[in-house]
């Protein structure tokens, strides 16, 4: 267990250093920062003299060092960037009304914008619920170098019903979503002075019937309970900004990688019918440069491209501008050349990155924080758990039902994580109607045109464990037509919670704890660990409610926790993707977070509970292992075989079972024929994995070997998915013969001790788990049957 930040002043010099690398990185990529322009006096009808933030359940090392005026400064788009901005972070008037209610006369209170009004950060800290609209107001003067272009009003988020108004006049439409960023042009709206905003915001959280995740109402202080699912983060909580364009200008790029022929397909949005040059850089040299027209794919050259791997991240810088006239629109932007598909590797379905099969590690992300809930308190803050991913040997990470702002992409961008995009999911339990439905499209769609240019974003994930399930299969098919170029997940967890299987995407997504099991290959779809892991250690001093976290499987001690982690990273290398097919997991999960005490950090990221050494180390040989994985071992189905011991010393004893119990005993030409019969087993493809296999006795058809209770014997199949798993092996290459291990056990193997088969483990705690002759008594020959 290492403590990070262990004092305040080395919190402060890392907080120093972070930041200089920080804007040192954002610099390069001409992020230019107007600052905070003329923005009038400070809000003038708060009752509170002076604004303060409340104390955090947790103190994350970012806490004091949010700036109270400019919190969260950086250039928030930053694929699409232009030199002038300014920043409307920072104190706003505030108020709470019933949701029904016009504007308030007063605003009675002060927040701090972008934090949600639940969270500490943002001086409100109070629980807000489905009968409560929140206020908000400012004041602000327009740059006198911004005369003659308009002025949009920007938004990275704000959940989840959204009106806007300047100086007393709509702004637009209303917006609905919680997680996708808007903007409104307000030129006309604009008084030459001191305009005022005013923003009301509801969110009805689970009662509604909108995307909301894990977010649920509930005391914004710490508490006993609420299992998986954590504190609502209502209204604004991404950053709100200003900027000049021109009147035509650029809304977005489109941009998709074409590694087949070493170019970048741009399409320009916004603009209607205007020329557009795209140009693609590497540090300051050009590249590849082509012209075409707004709306319309631009093929341009990438000559011996730089791929974009996790282990080197290379971003080629791109640039985009109108040409029709002169001042025209120009942004600039960057794109990653890289590109992922599902093929056959080894007979096997497997996802490849730029052709290549590569073992996706990665965790489960919530990107929750205990004093911004929703919004990490500062840019060092949110680039912190990404790089923690990094430094833990992970090459992935799956960012479950919530979706970041786009510098979280930025930074998965730049330091080299394959990202797995959960669409946040409607409330369980529910079958949505159709308006609910409408919604959830609308904002998928949404999200998915705010982040298709990410290169680090690899997989759509639709739904998860059958929240809000409906017509997945559907959803699965107009997600893969709407971006093609990635990866589809249409259910994570389709063995867990009541949950379908729309039978479609690119993948199959298996839930498993603690794991890591393996889920089911098919012929199709590569196989995905969705979630395994949850192992759970409480450090005192570092819990958000003392004693009221839980976990999938607690550990007693440190070094059981470490040996438990990496010991399910070992069984995937050994086992899981050579012999079982699977392709890529999730470890639940980068922190603790709430009463889930199942992190390899705390919630407050202030200790890293696992020998992080440990876990790099395990994750860096599980993708080494993956470059160079063989096909698995084939086994003939419907073939009678006997199996064979292949210790030294007793070469001469099979497997068979007596009385229903697996043993060894020695066979020849001279056994009776009950023996012999007993010794023969039929291999049929395995009940769980069609890449493994189950041994069905020859004269009790219907009854396979399987393990219960570590002890291997012979039963009926009662058709149980347990039972499934107990009775399939997969078997991986050993040293004169094949090791046969667990279907939803990896590193047990079928093992003989003092003539009984035992489920064993090499270091375990059990008798039969002893390590002499582990090896030799773990290798098995299959030989002919005894009894054909």
């Amino acid at each position: 267990m290492s403590i990070l930040f262990p004092d305040p002043t080395a919190r402060r010099a890392r907080a120093r250093e972070t930041w200089r690398r920080v804007t040192t990185a954002a610099a390069s990529l001409a992020l230019a920062v107007t600052g905070l322009l003329a923005f009038g006096a400070p809000p003038a009808d708060a009752a509170a003299a002076a604004w303060t933030p409340k104390p955090a359940p947790m103190t994350t090392p970012w806490t004091n060092q949010v700036p109270v005026d400019s919190p969260l400064p950086e250039y928030p788009r930053p694929q699409l960037t232009r030199p002038d901005w300014a920043n409307l972070n920072g104190i706003w008037d505030f108020a709470v009304t019933s949701r029904d209610a016009g504007q308030p006369a007063t605003f009675g209170e002060q927040i701090r914008v972008p934090f949600a009004p639940e969270s500490s950060l943002s001086g409100i800290q109070r629980r807000i619920t489905e009968n409560d609209k929140l206020w908000y107001k400012r004041t602000f003067t327009v740059p006198a170098g911004w005369n003659g272009r308009r002025v949009q009003l920007n938004f990275g988020a704000s959940d989840w019903e959204t009106t806007v108004r300047v100086n007393g006049q709509a702004a637009g439409a209303v917006h609905r979503g919680g997680y996708d960023a808007f903007s409104y042009d307000i030129t006309p709206l604009l008084n030459g002075g001191t305009n005022t905003i005013v923003i009301s915001a509801h969110d009805p959280t689970q009662t509604g019937g909108q995307g909301v995740g894990k977010q649920r109402i509930q005391d914004v202080t710490p508490h006993a309970g609420n299992s998986i699912f954590y504190t609502a983060s209502s209204g604004i909580w991404q950053t709100v900004w200003l900027e000049p364009t021109a009147a035509a200008h650029i809304t977005r790029l489109d941009m998709v990688p074409n590694l087949q022929d070493s170019t970048l397909r741009v399409t320009v949005r916004g603009a209607d019918g205007a020329s557009v040059r795209v140009t693609v850089s590497s540090g300051g040299t050009q590249v590849g440069t082509a012209t075409g027209t707004r709306g319309q794919q631009i093929t341009v050259p990438v000559p011996g491209a730089r791929l974009w791997t996790p282990e080197d991240p290379f971003l080629y810088d791109v640039t985009a501008e109108l040409t029709g006239s002169a001042g025209a629109d120009r942004v600039g932007s960057y794109a990653g050349m890289r590109s992922v598909s599902v093929q056959d590797v080894g007979g096997v379905r497997r996802p490849v990155l730029n052709g290549s099969f590569v073992f996706q590690t990665g965790t489960l992300d919530q990107g929750y924080w205990p004093d911004g809930i929703y919004t990490a308190p500062t840019d060092a803050a949110l680039r912190f758990d990404l790089q923690k991913h990094k430094d833990l040997g992970f090459n992935m990470v799956r960012k479950h039902i919530k979706v970041e702002p786009q510098r979280w992409f930025y930074w998965a961008d730049r330091l080299g994580l394959l990202v797995w995009q959960d669409m946040p999911s409607m409330d369980t339990g529910k079958s949505p109607s159709g308006a609910a439905r409408t919604q959830w499209e609308n904002e998928y769609r949404a999200i998915i045109d705010q982040h298709r240019s990410s290169p680090s974003l690899i997989m759509w994930v639709d739904q998860n464990e059958g929240w809000g399930q409906y017509d997945q299969a559907r959803i699965a098919d107009m997600v893969k037509a709407y971006d093609p170029s990635r990866l589809v997940n249409n259910m994570s967890g389709v063995n867990c919670c009541g949950s379908q299987d729309g039978g479609n995407g690119d993948v199959v997504d298996n839930h498993n704890y603690v794991g890591p099991g393996n889920t089911p290959t098919e012929s199709v779809r590569a196989s995905v660990l969705g979630e395994y892991g949850g192992l759970g250690f409480r450090v005192s001093g570092h819990e958000w409610y003392p004693g009221g976290g839980f976990s999938y499987e607690d550990q007693a001690t440190l070094s059981a926790l470490n040996d438990r982690t990496v010991g399910l990273l070992d069984g995937m290398r050994e086992n899981s993707m050579p012999a079982g097919g699977l392709s890529a997991a999730v470890y639940t999960q980068i922190t603790d977070v709430e009463n889930e005490a199942n992190g390899l950090l705390t919630y407050d990221r202030q200790v890293v509970k696992v020998d992080e050494a440990r876990v790099r180390a395990a994750n860096q040989a599980l993708i080494a292992a993956s470059r160079t994985v063989a096909p698995p071992v084939r086994l003939t189905p419907e073939q009678y075989v006997s199996i064979r011991v292949t210790t030294p010393g007793y070469t001469d004893r099979y497997l068979r079972h007596v009385d229903g119990l697996a043993t060894t005993e020695v066979v020849n030409s001279a056994s009776s024929a009950l023996l012999k019969a007993d010794a023969t087993w039929k291999v049929k493809p395995g009940l769980a994995n069609r890449l493994c296999y189950s041994f069905e006795s020859r004269n009790y058809p219907g009854e396979y070997l399987r393990h219960r209770d570590f002890r291997v014997r012979r039963d009926a199949n009662d058709n149980t998915a347990v039972y499934r798993d107990d009775a399939t092996w997969c078997p991986v290459q050993g040293s004169g013969g094949i090791r046969l291990s667990a279907a939803a056990f990896p590193r047990q193997y079928l093992r003989h001790v003092n003539a009984e088969a035992w489920l064993a483990q090499q270091g375990g705690t059990h008798t039969w788990d002893n390590p002499a002759s582990f090896v030799p008594d773990t290798t098995w020959a299959i030989s002919a049957p005894w009894a054909p």
